[in-house]
């Protein structure tokens, strides 16, 4: 299987580069094809310009965008890798949705009616973050990060969400944690 690791996290030495490798290193032992798309060593450009804009209304993307169009279209799986900040995505992941699932490609409109256009592939979903899950569950926001991201975002283009793993207290890890956060991304592929 063919696997798309799209990651941000601008300190290599971070709880998520762990995950990241941890995530590639596993796919890669089990012989799954894997490709890390790191969007802080690639100095992705996240603004989305008139320019943009403009050219997704024609289905003409800059060269960037094209590049990043064609890995998720090899992709059978991608598997998305950042922190939760401020409830949301990093300005990075959010500028690369933003820019690379455009109009055309990762969703359409057909008479009004909505239609994702990565359907047939897969999506996983690593995120960490610095409350417990209790307190996200206590006000919501476990809730409303599915929502948003899942629904909004990603079935919305036609992933199927397959697994969304979110790793909390991560500012504060231990070893036993880091255990079981590989064992479930184990688990989830």
């Amino acid at each position: 299987m063919k696997h798309l690791i799209i990651y941000a996290h601008p300190n290599p030495n971070s709880l998520n580069s762990y995950l990241k490798s941890t995530t590639a290193a596993h796919l890669e032992k089990n012989n799954h094809e894997v490709v890390i798309r790191d969007l802080y060593a690639l100095n992705f450009n996240p603004v989305l310009s008139l320019d943009d804009m403009a050219g997704q209304r024609n289905g003409l993307v800059s060269d960037d965008v094209k590049r990043e169009q064609e890995f998720i279209t090899w992709a059978d799986c991608i598997t998305f890798i950042h922190p939760i900040w401020w409830t949301g995505l990093p300005a990075i992941m959010k500028g690369y949705i933003d820019r690379v699932f455009s109009y055309g490609f990762a969703y359409r409109y057909d008479q009004g009616i909505q239609k994702g256009l990565l359907a047939g592939k897969k999506a996983v979903i690593i995120n960490t973050h610095g409350k417990s899950k209790a307190e996200y569950e206590a006000i919501g926001m476990d809730k409303a990060l599915l929502l948003t991201s899942d629904k909004g975002i990603y079935t919305y283009s036609g992933l199927e969400v397959i697994e969304h793993l979110f790793f909390d207290k991560a500012d504060r890890s231990v070893s036993e944690h880091l255990e079981n956060w590989t064992n479930q991304i184990k688990k989830a592929y």
